[in-house]
């Protein structure tokens, strides 16, 4: 995956090392930090577009994100996409969840999937939030999950 900052500025560094080095300036700046990871989607024609967002919240202090962006011409039901989202946000938990250990930063895992059942989305979260807990993230979803409902959303949208 390609990592960015929100403004198109390329990470030149690995996503790791970058989140590392902002947690390091971040805490060292004084700031409390939580992160959340989420992951959104969106069909354009035959192309399916993903975006995966790590978001540093500095407690009373605003936040800023990284993100990685990509597209397949790959098609998925509903339920295959909202899983396939899961899985991204976790895979990138999973790589840095040694350093949100390791510095005491609190971290989520967004789900861009809504808690009422009228909605297409919702078939999916059983099998997501189990996916989530299972690993022992904290899991949010809608309407609590803005990383992926809102800012990984914005990227596709």
């Amino acid at each position: 995956m390609l990592w960015r900052k929100f403004s198109g500025e390329p990470l030149r560094m690995p996503v790791k090392s970058a989140v590392e080095e902002a947690i390091l300036r971040e805490t060292g700046a004084g700031y409390k930090l939580k992160v959340c990871i989420g992951t959104d989607s969106q069909v354009h024609g035959a192309e399916t577009e993903f975006a995966t967002v790590i978001v540093f919240l500095r407690e009373k202090h605003g936040g800023f994100m990284f993100l990685s962006h990509e597209k397949t011409t790959q098609q998925y039901s509903i339920k295959e996409r909202m899983l396939l989202e899961v899985a991204k946000s976790i895979e990138i938990a999973y790589e840095l969840c040694d350093l949100f250990n390791k510095y005491d930063v609190d971290m989520e895992v967004h789900a861009d999937i809504n808690t009422n059942p009228q909605f297409k989305s919702n078939e999916a979260l059983r099998e997501a939030m189990g996916y989530i807990l299972g690993m022992g993230y904290a899991f949010k979803a809608k309407p609590d999950a803005f990383a992926s409902s809102c800012c990984a959303d914005k990227i596709v949208n």
